[in-house]
């Protein structure tokens, strides 16, 4: 295939630090290219000198003759006082002089995104409602390379359903910075990894770059454990005391001084070690009752009754707008609901996590804004310092004396997050915790929440997040909260029949819609696999509680305080029994229809 893009040992700095160092690379026609890496490693300046927005400081970056592209950066920037359809149009790559013909494409995607008055002023437009407007603007025309820069950040699922849908259609080169796990493993063919100043390609998805990465680490400790067990012995030799005027001997010197370079304690590959800490939580939790939560006596969502329990993993979905930071907000006391009741248990401790930061003084060092919390947190190896949960936050002790100023977004919204977690809270509302977030970072928050002994209230539009760590759903529709037994994308697929049972569209129209058997719908996502595998443990862990609590009632009848509280527990674990039965019955006829599509072959 044809260049498109040539990076010929190209290096960028930003201050005194390579965010890209000596990379060669060549991007070609056609190529799918999902850019993953740290925060702060390099990933929006790539797509930014390919874009020609920055200039190498060394090198040299060309690109083919007579290249349309377009580039989304991660905040759009829109003109003053614009339209919605100004605003899409601004956004549009290519020459200027076509815009105004392309300006009605835009204007049909914008009505599909859910738009009605396509004159109304953007600027007062949401974080998600801005990138919506953006995505109309870059897709609505082809060109030969389309760049974007996490364009899933602050969209509703639905949205990020339709771009994934939009982008598997998308005829020519396509590079994408995103986290969205999904995104990443059924969109594109191949992988940019940007990690300390390097960046490389794997040609395989998302699934095999893991796998690959893995195998090179493995490799790369093989050769350092190597290069230890050899230096060792020519440090025994050196102790021993070198024959320093043989030629043999000077020599020798020379390789164990090469050697020592070699295995000197090289910056080691940052992993972020979080562990679970929470207060104790005692049988209460949090119970509400017909809430309703909204701003100005409108309520957003309505007569919404849960009793939360102690482990409860509760995911809450739903599109830009519909009340889902409002309910959150309600839940952690920050808002009075506008009616219901909601009550609180004796020893509850709510962390929330909000999707806007609030901020922080930018002359404050990182290591003050974790002490301004907690100087010390228990956890079950024993107290831990402030500096160490810093470190283990990928805030090495060079770090923490920085000021908060000089932290990115990402580095920003994992400092607030330690110091959600340095209050030690046994309940956790979660306000779009994966946006900014990186790969790695998302990975371990998960490991961690997975083992977190507490309850769990979380709104996001990660579908590969919620599909791992929530155990309940429940979707906003119409004000009203429905519970929704099912993986994310069973229920983006409900809502998509929904929509078109709304909007009748042309029977031709509505095929290309309809996904063909064998495709994403019909395989198990992250969450479903899992529960297909311990669904029948989950139902006889329960079935024998419920035996359990039977003869205990029995023999504590006189017991009026202890039968109460038997009798409540009785109850849940009934609810959480017939929802397990009903989940088995789900995940038994979805495998029916994936052994039907597949002839048996294949997941």
């Amino acid at each position: 295939m044809a260049g498109v893009f040539t990076l010929s040992d190209t290096t960028v700095f930003f201050s005194e630090k390579p965010l890209i160092s000596h990379a060669s690379l060549t991007i070609s026609d056609g190529d799918r290219l999902g850019v993953v890496g740290r925060n702060g490693q390099g990933k929006s300046t790539l797509l930014r000198l390919l874009a020609g927005e920055v200039p190498p400081d060394g090198g040299e970056v060309t690109s083919r003759r007579g290249l349309s592209v377009t580039w989304l950066p991660q905040t759009p920037v829109f003109p003053a006082g614009a339209t919605l359809t100004e605003a899409a149009v601004a956004c549009m790559g290519g020459p200027e002089h076509g815009k105004e013909g392309a300006a009605y494409e835009a204007q049909k995607l914008l009505t599909e995104l859910g738009f009605r008055d396509l004159h109304a002023p953007a600027e007062t437009l949401s974080g998600g409602e801005r990138m919506k407007v953006a995505l109309a603007g870059a897709l609505c025309r082809p060109c030969d390379v389309l760049m974007l820069d996490e364009p899933t950040n602050h969209l509703d699922m639905e949205t990020s359903q339709w771009l994934e849908d939009r982008l598997l259609a998308w005829r020519g080169t396509l590079l994408v910075v995103t986290h969205d796990r999904y995104l990443l493993e059924r969109v594109f063919t191949g992988i940019l990894e940007a990690n300390g100043g390097r960046v490389t390609r794997y040609n395989c998805r998302y699934a095999g770059y893991l796998e690959e990465r893995a195998q090179r680490e493995e490799m790369r400790e093989a050769t350092l454990r190597k290069q230890q067990s050899l230096y060792r012995r020519e440090l025994s030799w050196i102790r021993a005391g070198a024959p320093a005027r043989s030629t043999k001997a000077k020599g020798r010197i020379q390789r164990f001084e090469e050697l020592a370079r070699a295995v000197a304690p090289a910056p080691r590959e940052q992993t972020l070690s979080v562990r679970s800490a929470a207060s104790r939580l005692g049988r209460k939790i949090l119970a509400w009752e017909n809430l309703a939560a909204g701003y100005d006596e409108k309520p957003l969502v309505r007569d919404f009754t849960y009793t939360l329990l102690r482990d409860d993993r509760l995911g809450i979905v739903g599109p830009n707008g519909s009340g889902k930071t409002t309910l959150l907000r309600v839940l952690a006391g920050e808002l009075p609901p506008l009616a219901g009741t909601l009550e609180a248990g004796e020893t509850v401790k709510i962390g929330y996590f909000a999707q806007h930061c609030p901020p922080l003084d930018p002359d404050c060092r990182v290591i003050d804004a974790v002490t301004d919390v907690a100087v010390r947190i228990r956890l079950p190896e024993g107290d831990v310092s402030a500096t160490q949960m810093a470190e283990h936050f990928l805030f090495p002790s060079a770090m923490q004396y920085q000021r908060v100023s000089s932290l990115s977004g990402g580095e920003l919204r994992r400092l607030h997050l330690l110091r959600v977690l340095m209050t030690a809270p046994n309940v956790l509302i979660l306000d779009e915790p994966t946006n900014d977030l990186d790969l790695d970072t998302l990975t371990v928050l998960e490991d961690y929440l997975e083992d977190f002994p507490g309850a769990i209230i979380a709104v996001s539009h990660d579908r590969f997040f919620l599909d791992r760590i929530t155990r309940h759903l429940f979707a906003i529709g119409e004000g009203r909260m429905e519970p929704f037994i099912g993986g994310c994308q069973s229920w983006l697929d409900a809502l998509a029949e929904k929509n078109a049972e709304a909007r009748p569209a042309p029977p031709e129209k509505k095929e290309k819609k309809q996904r063909a058997p064998g495709s994403d719908d019909l395989r198990f996502t992250f969450r479903e696999q899992r529960d297909l595998e311990t669904i029948d443990d989950t139902l006889a862990a329960l079935q024998a509680r419920l035996e359990e609590i039977d003869a205990a009632l029995a023999a504590q009848a006189s017991d009026y305080v202890a039968v109460s509280a038997l009798m409540a527990e009785q109850e849940e674990t009934r609810k959480r029994l017939a929802e397990a039965e009903e989940r088995w019955l789900y995940l038994q006829e979805k495998k029916e229809r994936i052994e039907q599509s597949c002839g048996g072959g294949r997941r």
